[in-house]
């Protein structure tokens, strides 16, 4: 069940980091009928509206990156919006692809729903074996169950729906708000302004101790499209991680960063601030069997990122 280029493609989320770089790349191999809509267009989290669009549209392939996410900080500060706008947008979206006869769609999870303290690196088939990390919780519910709902959708109704889980994503498009953003925009941003303010110093959240494996987007973006035109969800069996299969600590990346940024002073951490899951490294075996491995180094991506987001300054 192959897509091409003729195909109405429905890219939910495509002003977020993720969506932003899957249209990008369908665009760039020249896929012609995309359907995007703002927040302010359609409210995924309304059931009705989602009905209404799909009757009128009736896209034939789905990219599902629509998400409410953020950092520790704000996966902390509003629990209840991280589960509860996650949770209706999948479910109105997910079911309304089966009812409007949607040929596959591709949902994005996260490397978070994997339990805390599970051995490394993360294989697919550890989810639900352990206790989830507690910062992140409502945020790993949701993305679990749209998970499980693309799986029983496929075993009830016969379906082609499935599931990737990113390793942490950064790249052009991302968040770089310090109360909401994640570890590495959030770092950039702090450099950049340190830089700028000739400050003598930058305060990082935590002992700097944690493990994370970071992906560019436009890889991720990549793989989406490479797993959409060549794979149904029973090669794929409903679920695979995609990374790079590395990993640093939040030390190293603060160098790194650092490096980047041009910055001169120094790094201070504050071990009483949460240090988050210590290590969440994927297994990606699944998919270099399939045929697919990241391009872009984590040096590389790291100054294409800032300087997209000192680009956006003086836009």
């Amino acid at each position: 069940m192959g897509i091409n280029i003729d195909n109405k493609i429905f890219v939910a989320g495509h002003l977020g980091l993720v969506g932003s770089a899957i249209k990008r790349k369908l665009e760039e191999k020249g896929y012609n009928k995309l359907l995007c809509r703002s927040y302010e267009e359609l409210d995924l989290r309304r059931q009705q509206d989602v009905e209404d669009f799909f009757a009128i549209e009736k896209p034939e392939y789905i990219f599902l990156a629509a998400a409410k996410v953020g950092g520790i900080q704000a996966n902390n500060n509003w629990p209840a919006e991280f589960i509860y706008d996650n949770l209706a947008i999948e479910i109105n979206v997910i079911n309304a692809a089966y009812k409007y006869g949607v040929n596959k769609l591709l949902f994005l999870g996260s490397s978070c729903i994997f339990p805390k303290l599970a051995a490394q690196p993360l294989k697919e088939e550890y989810l639900l074996t352990g206790e989830l990390e507690p910062t992140n919780e409502a945020y790993a519910i949701a993305k679990i169950a749209g998970l499980k709902m693309c799986e029983y959708y496929n075993k009830q109704y016969g379906t082609n729906f499935f599931s990737v889980m990113p390793a942490n994503l950064y790249g052009p498009g991302d968040n770089f708000d310090l109360e909401t953003s994640h570890v590495l925009p959030a770092l950039i941003r702090k450099f950049y302004e340190a830089r700028v303010e000739n400050k003598p110093s930058v305060e990082i959240w935590g002992t700097g101790t944690p493990l994370r494996e970071f992906l560019y987007v436009d890889d991720l973006a990549d793989a989406c499209l490479f797993l959409m035109e060549n794979f149904n969800y029973e090669q794929i069996e409903s679920c695979i991680n995609i990374g790079t299969g590395k990993d640093l600590t939040i030390k190293d990346l603060a160098e790194l960063i650092k490096e980047a940024c041009e910055y001169q002073g120094d790094i201070v951490y504050n071990p009483e601030m949460p240090d988050g899951t210590p290590q969440k490294l994927l297994d990606i075996t699944k998919m270099k069997k399939l045929g697919w491995e990241a391009g872009t180094s984590l040096e590389q991506g790291i100054l294409k990122t800032y300087q997209w987001y000192v680009n956006q300054l003086t836009v």
